[in-house]
């Protein structure tokens, strides 16, 4: 049962349960969190993530290549009418394994990149979702040269 709540909640939740949480109950957070027709906007993904279970999965394969990567909010969230919109920054260390394609830099190589989220929510709950990440600024830090994932 969705514990839902006001956009302030959401994106909290968002933040802290999914992006920071536990990656063995991800698939439940994102149950609880996001709509049944969910549709996420990664740049770069040439296919829309679709529900719980695929957006699971995507912030499973976006952490596994790092150890205690960290996100925080810097501005926001801002809410407008039925949008969520914050400004985040994420802190971790390059863990290797997974390897990111074109990376190399060592296991143990500390990050730290930006990006912004704009979220649609309907009904106490997130119903799709726009990204921008500075995956060039990461991949330079890992020694890829600006190479996207």
């Amino acid at each position: 049962m969705s514990r839902g709540g006001n956009p302030h909640t959401l994106y909290t939740r968002w933040l802290e349960e999914l992006w920071n949480g536990d990656l063995d109950r991800v698939g439940r957070v994102a149950e609880d969190l996001v709509t049944r027709d969910f549709l996420g906007h990664w740049p770069g993904r040439p296919a829309l993530v679709r529900g719980a279970h695929a957006l699971a999965e995507t912030v499973r394969e976006g952490r596994r290549p790092f150890e205690g990567l960290r996100f925080h909010a810097e501005v926001g969230p801002i809410v407008e009418g039925q949008l969520i919109c914050a400004r985040w920054r994420a802190h971790g260390t390059y863990a290797g394994d997974p390897a990111l394609p074109g990376v190399r830099a060592e296991p143990g190589t500390v990050v730290e990149f930006h990006g912004h989220d704009i979220l649609r929510h309907s009904g106490g709950r997130l119903a799709e979702y726009w990204v921008i990440s500075e995956t060039e600024q990461l991949m330079a830090q890992l020694g890829a040269g600006g190479q996207g994932r």
